[in-house]
């Protein structure tokens, strides 16, 4: 059905030209594909399956250490250990690996939405440690950032706002 509907705009019509905008960061354009709306909710779905393994990763990097230490702690550190979680000053050790194993995981998902200039690579290929050898993590942000106001112009102006600063806005324009 979208084969006849493209084909009502003409032989020129190039859907892939047309879901695809670009944005400047550093003196360098970037490529980003429009996701349908398909798209969005395989990448939601895909962010709701956490990875075991990396958070255990994580997990056992945030905490080794300091089960190592657990028999000289002071008895005033702050820190509590229970069968599965270490918390230091009531903060999960456990979340704080998944937030991080997410984080990166989000960070991927965005990239993944860039186009790249060298036509027979597979952004879908790309992989967290790649991202971060290339970019470091402010820059990271700021491409998501970047990679959303893109695909979503209204992202910026809505984010973070009240719904009531929402209607004053609209109310004066």
């Amino acid at each position: 059905m979208a084969d006849k509907l493209a084909s009502a705009f003409g032989k020129k019509f190039d859907k892939d030209a047309v879901r695809t905008r670009s944005f400047d960061m550093g003196g360098h354009t970037f490529k980003v594909r429009v996701p349908l709306t398909s798209e969005v909710e395989a990448m939601n779905e895909r962010l709701k399956t956490k990875d075991a393994d990396t958070i255990d990763k994580y997990y056992k990097l945030l905490t080794d250490d300091l089960v190592q230490l657990k028999a000289e702690a002071p008895k005033d550190a702050k820190i509590e250990f229970s069968e599965n979680d270490v918390l230091i000053e009531g903060r999960s050790m456990r979340e704080a690996a998944t937030n991080k194993a997410l984080t990166e995981q989000r960070v991927t998902e965005m990239f993944k939405l860039l186009v790249p200039e060298v036509e027979d690579f597979d952004m879908n290929t790309i992989t967290y440690d790649m991202i971060e050898e290339l970019f470091p993590f402010a820059l990271q942000i700021q491409v998501m950032e970047q990679i959303a106001e893109t695909i979503s112009p209204e992202y910026s102006a809505t984010r973070g706002k009240s719904l009531g600063q929402s209607e004053n806005k609209s109310k004066r324009t």
